[in-house]
C-alpha cells in the first residue's frame, strides 16, 4: 500500500503504537498528534461560502514539527525581523564539537538546552575583548546532522559590525577571528562537561570511563568552526529561516511510504548530494523523534542588541547612529493573504472565481 499525500501524517499513523504511549515525552506526544490533526475536522474550521458554493478551511495545528505550518511561521518571522533588524550586513558562524561528546549530549537533554547559551556568550565575549562593542546576535540550535544523526551544533547570525557604548558610534566592519572563537568556543563546551561531571549530573552509563581524559585529549585538538562571508539582511533571514520551526527532513524529501518501508533522501554533506536511504516506519519515526524540542525550549534565541530587554532601550538609538529610521512592527498577515502571496493561491474564491464570504464555525469533531 502506497501513499502519496501528506506523507509525515501517513508515517505517525502507522507508527502510533511505538510513540502514543505514557512512556514516550509528552513534547514528542502533543506535537505528533498536533501533526495528525493538522488541516481535518479534529480541530475544527472556519466555512465560506458564496452563492455557488461553499467551503470548510480547517485549522493549522501550528506545531513547529508541522512542514506546513512550520514553513508559515518562518515566513512571518521573516516578516517580524525584516522590520526589527537594522540595514546592516550580517555573519554566519557554524560552531560544533567533537561527535565524542555527541552522545553524552544526547543522554542529557536538559544539558543540551544550555547549548545556545554557551554559544552566545563566546561571541559576546570575543565581540568585547577584542572590540568593546556589542552585537545583533540570533542563536540557532540544530540537533541533527544531514543524515539526520544526532549532531548537536549551533548556528549563530551577527552582525559584522557592532555598537561601542563608551563612544557612542556603531563600528562598522569587524574581522571575526576564527582561532579566537574557536579557542573560547572549545573552553566553554569542555568546561562546562566537566563541571557537570564533577558535580555528578553526567550518568555514568552514558559515559566513556575516561571522560576526563578524554576531555583533556579535545582540548588538544583544532575543533570545525565555519564562519560565512559578509551577507545582506535579505540574505540573513533566508539563511536563518531554512533553520527554525522544522523537523530535521522536509517532507519533498521522503520520496515513498508504505507499511513496511521509507524511502527518503538524506544529505552527504562532503559531496553535497542527496542519497537514497530505506527504513521501516517505526526506525524513521525513531530518528525524528529525538530531534523534537522538550515543551517550553526554544530552536532560537536572541542575544546582545536582539535580546529583548536591550532591545527596548537601544534600537532606537542604534537606527539614529545608523542614520535609518525605525520600522513599525508590521501587522500580522491574514492566512488567506498570507497564501496569496507566497503561494499564489487565493483559497477564498470558488471553482467559478467567485469570492467567498465567511458564514460560520464548523465544530471539532473528536480524532480516533
Amino acid at each position: 500500500m502506497k501513499y502519496a499525500e501528506h506523507p509525515l501524517r501517513q508515517i505517525l499513523e502507522l507508527t502510533r503504537e511505538q510513540w502514543d504511549h505514557p512512556a514516550e515525552r509528552d513534547a514528542v506526544r502533543d506535537n505528533f498528534h498536533k501533526v495528525r490533526m493538522c488541516r481535518t475536522a479534529a480541530l475544527g474550521g472556519e466555512v465560506y461560502a458564496s452563492a455557488a458554493e461553499e467551503k470548510v478551511c480547517y485549522h493549522t495545528c501550528k506545531s513547529k514539527c508541522c512542514p506546513s505550518c512550520g514553513n508559515r511561521g518562518t515566513l512571518l518571522w521573516q516578516r517580524e525581523q525584516w522590520a526589527t533588524l537594522p540595514d546592516i550586513p550580517f555573519v554566519g558562524i557554524v560552531l560544533t564539537m567533537p561527535d565524542v561528546f555527541w552522545p553524552g549530549f544526547k543522554a542529557h537533554r536538559l544539558l543540551q538546552h544550555d547549548l545556545p547559551a554557551l554559544g552566545a556568550a563566546v561571541l559576546q565575549q570575543w565581540a568585547w575583548s577584542r572590540y568593546q562593542v556589542r552585537l545583533f546576535g540570533i542563536v540557532i540550535q540544530h540537533t541533527f546532522g544531514g543524515r539526520l544523526n544526532h549532531n548537536p551544533h549551533l548556528h549563530i547570525m551577527v552582525s559584522a559590525g557592532g555598537l561601542k557604548p563608551a563612544e557612542a558610534r556603531w563600528v562598522k566592519s569587524l574581522e571575526f577571528d576564527r582561532g579566537q572563537i574557536m579557542d573560547l568556543w572549545r573552553f566553554a563546551v569542555t568546561s562546562y562537561l566537566w563541571k557537570a561531571h564533577r558535580d555528578g549530573l553526567l550518568r555514568e552509563s552514558s559515559l566513556p570511563k575516561d571522560f576526563n581524559d578524554l576531555i583533556n585529549r579535545q582540548v588538544q585538538r583544532d575543533w570545525n568552526i565555519h564562519i560565512t562571508r559578509i551577507m545582506s539582511k535579505m540574505h540573513f533571514l533566508a539563511y536563518a529561516g531554512r533553520y527554525i520551526r522544522r523537523l530535521p527532513i522536509s517532507q519533498k524529501r521522503i520520496l515513498e511510504v508504505t507499511e513496511q518501508e521509507v524511502v527518503y533522501q538524506i544529505k552527504d554533506t562532503r559531496t553535497k548530494t542527496l542519497l537514497e536511504t530505506r527504513s521501516t516506519p517505526a526506525e524513521f519515526v525513531a530518528i525524528l523523534k529525538q530531534h523534537v524540542l522538550d515543551r517550553y525550549h526554544h530552536s532560537m534565541r536572541y542575544f546582545g542588541l536582539l535580546a529583548p530587554r536591550t532591545k527596548r532601550l537601544t534600537s532606537a538609538a542604534v537606527f539614529a547612529l545608523l542614520g535609518q529610521w525605525p520600522r513599525p512592527k508590521p501587522p500580522r498577515q491574514r492566512w488567506a493573504a498570507s497564501l496569496k502571496k507566497h503561494f499564489g493561491v487565493d483559497p477564498l474564491l470558488d471553482t467559478f472565481g467567485q469570492r467567498m464570504k465567511w458564514v460560520g464555525h464548523k465544530q471539532p469533531v473528536p480524532a480516533p
